[in-house]
């Protein structure tokens, strides 16, 4: 049980640390939306995870060809931004961030990853529950593909891209940090925490799909072969589940590009 920190003058995040808790659970509320809504948010989520360059009008498509679903493409395009997915194919705006925030160049064009550590890449994904969903971030190393750390959150909000960036310093720091233009990493909280390591920062250039494509491998390994069979209820077991797979990931899972190696033979060998 945790302790009003007026009390003892420790902070929910330091109690949470003690227990091995993420404290961003603490503030979990379901997120109230209708069962049919969820339904298709799902639906959407599952055709963008196997067509992540189709567009709210394709998807929109798809639902009327698949699951008979008529619904216009305005609403497929809000219901996408709600669940902070995106086409990865070229466009304007591809990505949301705010005007403020300073956008830093892609530094990954031409260059040969060699070792662990060389580079790190991060980004966001809608991962669903039975009667709700939340968002995931992942850090991981491009290399080696071995996952870092990751926190699961119910808002995009700031803050828990910031935990799971403090926890991916455990490892030590990488030479370049990659990210999408999302307003999460272009925040000056988020930036600074890598400027203060004297980490290069590089963005994804806007519309180009191969720029984060390791990431986006394994959010589509992550969904197919957990996710949608598991069926979490909670953000609770999601958290659980996803933790038991990351470890499956980096210690079992062996990886064609790997040479059929596991990320922890890559990264911690």
């Amino acid at each position: 049980m945790l302790i009003d920190p007026d009390d003892e003058g420790l902070s929910i995040r330091k109690q949470c640390d003690l227990l091995s808790l993420n404290h961003s659970n603490l503030y979990y509320e379901k997120v109230e939306v209708s069962e049919e809504i969820l339904r298709l948010m799902h639906r959407i989520d599952e055709i963008h995870t196997e067509y992540p360059f189709f567009g709210s009008r394709k998807i929109a498509k798809m639902l009327s060809i698949e699951d008979s679903i008529e619904i216009g493409r305005g609403k497929v395009r809000g219901l996408m931004e709600k669940m902070g997915l995106e086409a990865i194919y070229p466009k304007k705006n591809l990505s949301k961030r705010r005007q403020e925030h300073k956008v830093y160049p892609y530094l990954l064009r031409d260059i040969e990853i060699s070792y662990p550590n060389q580079v790190w890449s991060s980004d966001i994904t809608y991962i669903r529950l039975e009667g709700g969903f939340a968002y995931l971030v992942a850090i991981i190393d491009w290399y080696s593909r071995y996952v870092l750390s990751w926190r699961l959150s119910n808002s995009l909000d700031t803050a828990f891209c910031i935990d799971a960036l403090e926890d991916s310093f455990t490892y030590g720091c990488p030479e370049i940090f990659n990210t999408d233009q999302g307003c999460q990493f272009t925040s000056v909280d988020f930036t600074q925490c890598l400027l203060d390591r004297d980490i290069r920062i590089s963005m994804d250039g806007k519309g180009r799909a191969l720029d984060n494509i390791f990431i986006e491998r394994l959010w589509r390994s992550l969904k197919y072969e957990d996710i949608y069979l598991k069926n979490y209820c909670t953000i609770i077991e999601a958290e659980r589940g996803i933790e038991r797979y990351f470890n499956f990931y980096n210690w079992k899972r062996p990886h064609q590009s790997l040479s059929y190696q596991t990320p922890k033979d890559i990264y911690l060998n």
